[in-house]
């Protein structure tokens, strides 16, 4: 089941790619790319925290 930071892991991810796609389309496709890989990164930090937490 989903908990109260796993709900903000994927708020975090969704906000960062709506933000990225924002700045790709806006002419910032430098900004946009980098941008973009965060989210990756924030879903993989989710995962590590869920699974070292839950002890």
């Amino acid at each position: 089941m989903f908990r109260g930071r796993d709900y903000f892991i994927l708020t975090a991810a969704l906000v960062s790619f709506l933000l990225s796609v924002y700045l790709w389309f806006g002419g910032q496709r430098e900004a946009g790319m980098f941008v973009g890989i965060w989210v990756p990164s924030i879903l993989a930090f989710g995962a590590f925290a869920k699974a070292g937490g839950s002890r």
